[in-house]
């Protein structure tokens, strides 16, 4: 092992040892579904602002918006002005009701007028088919990361990447996460 491979190994370790210390930090402060999805409401807007950002600086995100101007020029540009506008129309659609109902998800919000049973069998649906492409191009990118970081097997790094995001957010919830 050379010293590039154990210093990366190390930094590598080190991260997600903080990020698993964070994780189990916040799943002790998590004891109801209003810690786990918005974080008890104790997120300051600085805090939010930075979640937001980091949501739209994803991997698939990033990977979209280059793959689209390189594909498609200047034209492709427009495309990451449309993803940033789309932001501002989910939070005056779906945010804010959701925020006056009390809910958390869009399911929660359209079960309290129509039938709950054929509601969440769809939303389930529709989040599966949605999270599986997001996630798909979020394990492409960090896995082609983590395998040229540490020189492991592709399908290993993005195994690694996975659990470690599966851990985080089914532990930590909102508060993990941001």
């Amino acid at each position: 092992m050379n010293d590039l491979s154990f210093t990366a190994i190390f930094f590598f370790v080190a991260i997600v040892g903080l990020t698993l210390v964070i994780t189990w930090w916040a799943s002790k402060k998590t004891s109801s579904a209003s810690d786990f999805y918005t974080a008890g409401g104790g997120l300051t807007g600085w805090q939010n602002g930075l979640a937001i950002a980091g949501d739209y600086l994803s991997a698939a995100s990033f990977l979209g918006i280059a793959g689209s101007i390189a594909l498609f020029g200047f034209d492709g540009f427009f495309f990451s002005l449309g993803y940033l506008v789309a932001y501002l129309v989910v939070l005056y659609i779906v945010a804010e009701p959701l925020r006056n109902l009390g809910r958390f998800t869009l399911a929660d919000m359209i079960t309290a007028r129509f039938d709950k049973a054929k509601v969440r069998g769809t939303a389930a649906l529709s989040t599966i088919t949605i999270v599986l492409f997001y996630m798909i191009a979020q394990l492409v990118g960090a896995g082609g990361l983590i395998q040229l970081l540490l020189g492991i097997e592709y399908w290993a790094a993005v195994l690694i990447v996975g659990v470690m995001m599966t851990i985080y957010v089914l532990f930590g919830g909102m508060t993990a996460t941001c």
